[in-house]
């Protein structure tokens, strides 16, 4: 009598595939950064890192630009952006550069206080 002889398949070319397409995937991936437009040389400061919430403002200054959310802007469109807002307890993420006048500062801080924007927080370089 003849025996039977049981059939299986190779799953060596399958692991195979699979790894390479995992390798693949890994490599192709672009991790999102931060919505960063303007290079700022930003303070020191001594306090720790806060994690950030999803839903938040995130504003950049330098001498001569103003950014949104990773945009450009100018102070008379972030007027009408803001007023636009209704969830006035979202938090604000300010960075300043170091060589900003201070007048400056004042008129952001101004046109936020204007739209009750009140949850501010001023980001540093950490040492």
């Amino acid at each position: 009598m003849r025996r039977r002889e049981s059939l299986t398949q190779d799953m060596t070319p399958l692991v195979d595939v699979v790894f390479l397409l995992l390798i693949f995937f890994l490599v192709a991936t672009v991790f999102k950064k931060e919505e960063l437009v303007l290079n700022l040389a930003l303070p020191n400061g001594e306090a720790g890192e806060k994690m950030v919430e999803k839903k938040q403002i995130t504003l950049e200054l330098s001498p001569d630009a103003l950014a949104l959310g990773g945009k450009k802007i100018t102070f008379l469109a972030l007027d009408g952006v803001l007023g636009s807002y209704t969830d006035k307890a979202r938090p604000v993420i300010v960075r300043i550069d170091k060589a900003v006048r201070y007048e400056r500062v004042l008129k952001l801080l101004d046109l936020l206080q204007k739209h009750d924007l009140t949850n501010l927080e001023l980001v540093e370089e950490q040492r």
